[in-house]
C-alpha cells in the first residue's frame, strides 16, 4: 500500500537530563533550536535527528492533531499506511504517567484507525501518539539510538577526558547545522569529540602536541570503524582555516598551562577558526576576551568535584 502522508513542519521532542547537565542540555537545546525551555518537551520546526543529542529520548514528527482523542482518531482515520507499521503511546514527562492498561488501549485504537496491516514485531515503520498539554498529537516515532554509550569503551582512555555525552553536546554546540563545516580538535587527547563528531558524519579533523598518545587516538577511531585524520601538531601551528573548533583548557590536569600559554593558544584558534567552544576547568573569562573572542553563551556540567565550564566564542 502506498504511504501518503505529508512530511510534517513541526517536531516534538522529549528530553531527559541529568541535575548536573541541566545547564548542559539547556546550552545545546538554545544551539539546535535557537530556544530554550523548563519543560521535557520542546516543539520545533527544526528537524534534528535524536540520536545526535545525549539529551534527546525520541522525536515525534507531527503529522495530525485533535484537541481530544475522538478527534484525533477521526484525522488518523484520513490517513493512508503503509503495512508493517507499529503504534508505540509516547509518555508526556510534564504529564501524569499513563498506566500500562490505558496506554495499550490507546496504541490498540489508533491502529484500528489507520489503514494497512499493523506488525509488531518487527515493524518498517513506528508511529507514536502523545497527549501534550493542549492537545492529542500522532506521527512519525523516532527513538534515541544512545550512540555515545558505546563509545564510553573504548581501547585507551583516561580519566580526565571529557566524558562521551558532554563531547557529543560540545560538537552540536559548535556546529548545530554541521553541512559543509569543517571542524578541528586541536588539542584532541584521547580522541572523545573527534569519535563523537565523526560519529555524527561531522568533517572533523584532530591534533595534539604530545606524540605518545597519537596511536591510541587512531586505535580508538578504528574500534569505532570511524576514519578520521589525526596528526602530530600544537595548536599554535595550525595554518588552516575551520569554521568551527573545539579546544579542552589545558590539555589535562596533568600539565597546568599558565595564562600567557592559554592567551597564545585562543590567539591561534582566533586565527584559524571561526566559532570556538572552550571547556575549562578555570576562570578564563579575561584571557578569551584578551584574545579578541565574545562569549556568546555558556554553561556548566560537574563530573565528582571537578566543575567544567563550556563557553561558546566567536
Amino acid at each position: 500500500m502506498e504511504l501518503i502522508i505529508i512530511e510534517t513542519k513541526t517536531y516534538i521532542y522529549n528530553y531527559s537530563w541529568e541535575s548536573n547537565e541541566e545547564s548542559l542540555c539547556a546550552l545545546e537545546r538554545r544551539a539546535l533550536f535557537g530556544k530554550s525551555s523548563e519543560s521535557s518537551l520542546l516543539e520545533s520546526s527544526v528537524k534534528i535527528d535524536p540520536s545526535r543529542s545525549p539529551f534527546i529520548r525520541e522525536r515525534l514528527g507531527v503529522i495530525c492533531e485533535g484537541n481530544s482523542f475522538e478527534e484525533l482518531l477521526e484525522a488518523v482515520n484520513q490517513l493512508e499506511a503503509l503495512d508493517g507499521f507499529k503504534v508505540v503511546f509516547v509518555q508526556n514527562p510534564d504529564d501524569e504517567k499513563v498506566g500500562f492498561k490505558k496506554l495499550r488501549k490507546i496504541e490498540k485504537e489508533v491502529g484500528l484507525h489507520l489503514k494497512g496491516e499493523a506488525e509488531l514485531v518487527d515493524p518498517t515503520i513506528w508511529f507514536g501518539v502523545m497527549k501534550t498539554n493542549e492537545r492529542w498529537v500522532f506521527g512519525k516515532y523516532v527513538k534515541n539510538e544512545a550512540v555515545w554509550l558505546r563509545h564510553q569503551w573504548k581501547p585507551h582512555s583516561y580519566s580526565t577526558a571529557l566524558g562521551t555525552r558532554l563531547a557529543r553536546a560540545a560538537v552540536n554546540i559548535a556546529a548545530p547545522n554541521p553541512d559543509g563545516i569543517k571542524m578541528i580538535d586541536p588539542c584532541c587527547g584521547i580522541g572523545t569529540v573527534l569519535i563523537e563528531a565523526l560519529s555524527m558524519g561531522i568533517d572533523i579533523v584532530g591534533s595534539d602536541r604530545n606524540p605518545l598518545i597519537l596511536s591510541g587516538v587512531r586505535e580508538n577511531m578504528e574500534h569505532f570503524g570511524l576514519d578520521g585524520e589525526v596528526t602530530l601538531k600544537d595548536i599554535n601551528d595550525v595554518t588552516d582555516h575551520y569554521d568551527a573548533a573545539i579546544i579542552d583548557l589545558p590539555y589535562n590536569l596533568c600539565s597546568v598551562i599558565t595564562e600567557d600559554e592559554q592567551l597564545e593558544m585562543l590567539r591561534s584558534a582566533r586565527r584559524f577558526a571561526t566559532k570556538v567552544v572552550i571547556i575549562t576547568l578555570e576562570d578564563v573569562d579575561s584571557v578569551i576576551e584578551k584574545a579578541g573572542f565574545t562569549i556568546e553563551d555558556r554553561a556548566e556540567v560537574s563530573k565528582g568535584r571537578f566543575v567544567r565550564q563550556v563557553l561558546v566564542c566567536a
